[in-house]
């Protein structure tokens, strides 16, 4: 068999030892996140005390990416490429037990408590003025 004959099992078997190791990767960052993905993550440890528990809430979220790479030509020269990962968690709330009954109460953004009020204030002092500016223009 000549060497132009074998190029294409070559090309084969290379790219076959490439998906193998890209799954690999995979399976070893998915095992990884998967076990910091838990339900005390989003749903932390509970705090006892003087009869009331509670138990913080959080939103997660988790991503990677992968990669993989393969030796190519007789000189063995490596091309490959990889990715990252990552997460983030942000408390939105804890539920309270107590007497028997939970409750969960939402921890709200201040810019929302602060930014929403001025801006429906603002909207309600320049809405006139801006259709009595507009109603004069028209009838001029």
């Amino acid at each position: 068999m000549t060497d132009i004959e074998s190029a294409p099992e070559a090309a084969v078997e290379a790219a076959s030892e490439t998906v193998e190791a890209a799954r690999s990767l995979l399976e070893r960052l998915a095992d990884r996140l998967g076990g910091k993905a838990s339900v005390t993550a989003v749903f932390g440890e509970p705090v006892v005390s003087d009869g009331v528990t509670v138990i913080p809430v959080a939103q997660t979220v988790y991503g990677f990416g992968a990669g993989a790479g393969r030796e190519t030509g007789p000189a063995k020269i490596g091309e490959g490429g990889g990715g990252g990962g990552g997460g983030y968690a942000r408390p939105l709330g804890f539920i309270e037990i107590k007497d028997g009954t939970a409750t969960y109460k939402p921890i709200r953004d201040p810019w929302t408590d602060i930014v929403i009020p001025i801006t429906l204030v603002l909207a309600g002092t320049l809405a006139p003025r801006l259709a009595r500016a507009i109603g004069r223009r028209r009838r001029r």
